[in-house]
């Protein structure tokens, strides 16, 4: 048993293998009632010693698909989620580099109570304090409702991005207590969260409580113009059928949920997925705790003292696509008139050029599913941290780069390297039972989580994971696999048919 002290009181832990985890200690105020749709409010300090023996409440979602592949999150949800835990090797004052974790999942779904994220081996083998985070997602986190309102609930659609920035807070004023070095901190995230990462490089409030930075799968470009999160909010009152603030305010959580599932699912009159997106609730720019796309930032030099490290795994689509008859099925009409609705007025013949060759190298035909699949790949996923790295290392900062090879087993091996394969890896939790059927084992897989968890603590560490920085030259890339390899240049043919892409066709699903 090891009780800490914090600001708002005392919390014991529970200590095992020589990592002490702390469950869900509150970082903000319940965001219920007049507090929703609020910016996250300072946690109401407890007397006597806050027990850790279970996660918090996850943040209010609907069920996924992805919920049984990854393990999913045992714990109930609710809008009381504003909860964080912490994985330390020891609260003995010593001044470890600090890894704070956000989750992904499309803004929508995700915890980081989720078994994949749990952190004991990672914050062991590193030396190091890795903290997670619950935010709120969706309709209550990420839903612009200032403007459709005329002022009488002024979110932003960044409710949930300051529920991160809270946390980071938090970090900043009570880590050491757990062993860590507040002046240390490292952001990482995947998918949503590595989007996250890459708005907080451009959101003031998010100014100075972290120093380096691991975007996975998600880099600066995922965020909605004022214009997109109010059509978004067009639709959330149509689907709910609410009118007045007053309404929106005493409706119980469930009704957002459903009007979530009606807008995925093309049931919302006059507000299809063309016109809200596939990801309808991710930052907006709102011009005032977002003030400008953070790609922007970055390209002004915001980010030159913040050490980047980024990278994507080779096949992200194939998570989505691999097993989805809208994909598989596919013909090149079909599939020229899919991609004109996310990349419009896109000469896509041109675009597609090298992309036969780059599958037949790998051992892919170059079938009009697999083509789709590569070109939402990189649209969504490895433009972006592409730009991310150009922009950062053109302002004189220090960006690594890294692609994730390893190849899942499950399906017979459909789903290649795909999205959030990389996980297990980073956080060592590829063996956990029922996880190495997604994930593979073995020897090699045993050699990959070792490298990967040493290269990310590494960074969080000293800023350096262990090869050489990125530059516009050689274009080093630490490429993660079956046998782990740096390259130089990675296909450039296709990095060049995307240069000419308008920022704000990528970035987003």
């Amino acid at each position: 048993m090891t009780i800490v002290e914090t600001r708002g009181g005392r919390i014991e832990g529970e200590t095992q293998d020589g990592v002490t985890l702390f469950k869900a200690i509150p970082y903000a105020a319940p965001p219920v009632g007049d507090l929703r749709w609020m910016p996250p409010q300072p946690a109401k300090p407890w007397a006597g010693v806050r027990k850790s023996e279970k996660f918090s409440d996850t943040a209010m979602q609907n069920a996924s698909m992805m919920d049984g592949l990854f393990g999913g999150s045992p714990w109930p949800a609710s809008e009381d989620c504003l909860y964080l835990n912490v994985w330390t090797p020891g609260a003995d004052g010593k001044k470890r580099p600090v890894m704070v974790w956000l989750h992904g999942g499309a803004f929508v779904i995700g915890s980081g109570s989720e078994p994949i994220y749990i952190s004991d081996r990672l914050a062991r083998r590193g030396d190091v304090v890795v903290v997670t985070v619950n935010y709120r997602l969706g309709t209550l986190g990420f839903l612009n409702l200032k403007e459709i309102t005329k002022g009488a609930i002024p979110s932003t659609g960044n409710e949930g991005l300051l529920d991160q920035v809270a946390a980071l807070q938090w970090v900043k004023d009570n880590i050491a207590a757990f062993g860590g070095d507040p002046a240390n901190v490292t952001i990482f995230g995947e998918s949503a969260g590595g989007m996250s990462v890459g708005a907080l490089l451009g959101l003031p409030a998010a100014k100075g409580l972290f120093h380096k930075a691991i975007p996975q799968s998600g880099a600066c470009h995922t965020a909605a113009s004022k214009a997109q999160a109010v059509r978004v909010a067009e639709a959330v009152m149509a689907a709910t059928e609410l009118k007045t603030a007053d309404d929106l305010r005493k409706a119980e959580g469930r009704v957002f949920m459903r009007a979530q599932a009606h807008l995925a699912l093309n049931k919302v009159p006059g507000h299809t997925v063309a016109e809200v997106g596939g990801m309808p609730f991710r930052p907006a720019v709102d011009g005032g705790v977002l003030p400008d796309y953070p790609i922007h930032a970055v390209r002004g030099g915001a980010t030159r003292h913040i050490p980047i490290m980024t990278g994507t795994t080779t096949e992200e689509w194939k998570l989505f696509g691999a097993m989805e008859k809208a994909i598989t099925g596919l013909n090149e009409e079909s599939m020229l008139k899919r991609l004109s609705l996310t990349l419009p007025d896109v000469d896509l013949k041109k675009l597609l050029a090298p992309y036969p060759a780059m599958l037949q190298a790998r051992g892919e035909d170059p079938t009009p599913p697999n083509q789709f699949m590569a070109v939402q790949t990189d649209r969504i996923f490895t433009a972006p941290a592409t730009r991310l790295l150009e922009a950062h290392t053109k302002n004189g900062g220090t960006g690594y780069a890294y692609l994730f090879d390893w190849k899942s087993p499950i399906a017979g091996g459909a789903f290649g390297a795909c999205h959030a394969l990389e996980l297990g890896y980073v956080f060592g939790t590829y063996s956990l039972k029922g996880a190495e059927k997604f994930s593979g084992s073995g020897p090699q897989a045993d050699v990959l989580a070792a490298t990967m968890m040493d290269a990310w603590t590494a960074f969080a560490r000293s800023g350096k994971p262990g090869w050489t920085s990125y530059d516009l030259g050689q274009r080093t890339t630490m490429m993660f696999g079956a046998q782990n390899k740096l390259i130089s240049n990675p296909l450039p043919a296709i990095r060049q048919a995307w240069d000419t892409i308008p920022d704000q066709l990528i970035g987003a699903i």
